[in-house]
């Protein structure tokens, strides 16, 4: 494999709505849909559809939507031998609200994904010998997150952390290394370096005051601000092409998956953040997760559109 996830697997209930609700208010929804998703899931897919080979561990209950959930990653390509169907949990869910700006507000139900344990991690190491990349989240216990870091290191895989949900506690050190690629949004890096990323000089502050702190990589998903990246004393933004968004679930998700597949290529990491830009435009133009992640060729076509409008733009 060139690809090895470790995270989380759940059925997205998706409601659209035209506005977030007020605490304790009732509003009319306009549709309800079920999708699979999960952080792990969702960018397991996300590298599969852009051509590599990508297996997942985790785990899933013994429901229908596991066995959807199951499927769905099958579907795409990915190696499931390392799902595990755990009896005694149901399959974790997240309930999803979208509203009309395509903006999205989430509520996750861990379920079979809090009984990932040793079991899951020594078939994680399993997997790592034959890996390229590691991709991990935080909807898994922190404890395990960062064993699956220390493996990576022992096995000299490198890792895309992304650290979502955004951490109560410090990120452990084992994040802060040069192996790893740390991927957070606006949220969960104004968590990390303690002020807001609000402009872009913030932003490319906070991502050069990250890799001081020894991790080898940055890049900071700033939604329809492209995705801020550094891997030392300086900063640049990649921005993204002009697109009408349907919703952004699963756009974060996109840009790591494509990001892992373009590193597993040994591209350069700024060819690499075009690709993940490009995937991510790609997937809010779609309803859902799974469903938005957009394959090779249409990336690459929105690299090439992307790279054209860089020219025409720099032209005196």
């Amino acid at each position: 494999m060139s690809v090895v996830v470790f995270g989380s697997a759940n059925m997205d209930i998706i409601v659209r709505s035209p506005r977030f609700p007020a605490a304790g208010e009732t509003i009319i929804g306009s549709s309800v849909h079920t999708m699979p998703g999960g952080k792990g899931a969702n960018q397991a897919v996300a590298a599969a559809r852009l051509g590599c080979r990508t297996a997942f561990v985790g785990r899933v209950g013994a429901d229908a939507f596991g066995s959807e959930l199951r499927r769905s990653l099958a579907d795409a390509g990915v190696d499931v031998s390392g799902l595990r169907t755990d009896s005694r949990s149901e399959t974790g869910i997240a309930c999803i609200v979208v509203d009309d700006t395509a903006e999205n507000r989430i509520i996750i139900v861990a379920g079979a994904n809090d009984a990932v344990g040793g079991d899951d991690l020594d078939w994680l190491r399993i997997e790592l010998h034959r890996s390229r990349i590691l991709l991990v989240q935080l909807e898994l216990r922190l404890d395990l997150v960062a064993e699956a870091v220390r493996a990576a290191a022992a096995e000299d895989v490198r890792v895309i952390a992304d650290p979502a949900p955004a951490p109560l506690e410090p990120l452990p050190k084992e994040f802060f290394q040069p192996h790893v690629v740390l991927t957070p949004n606006e949220t969960e890096i104004e968590a990390l370096v303690g002020y807001s990323v609000a402009t872009d000089e913030s932003a490319c502050r906070a991502a050069v005051e990250l890799t001081a702190r020894g991790t080898g990589a940055v890049a900071v998903k700033l939604g329809a601000r492209g995705v801020c990246w550094s891997t030392g004393d300086v900063a640049e933004i990649v921005r993204p092409p002009a697109v009408v968004a349907v919703d952004s679930v699963g756009a974060g998700d996109a840009v790591n998956g494509a990001l892992a597949a373009a590193l597993t290529e040994d591209l350069p990491f700024r060819t690499a953040v075009r690709w993940a830009v490009a995937a991510g435009a790609l997937a809010v133009t779609r309803p859902g997760a799974q469903p938005a992640m957009p394959n090779r060729q249409e990336v690459l076509a929105c690299v090439s559109e992307m790279d054209q409008t860089t020219a025409r733009d720099s032209r005196p």
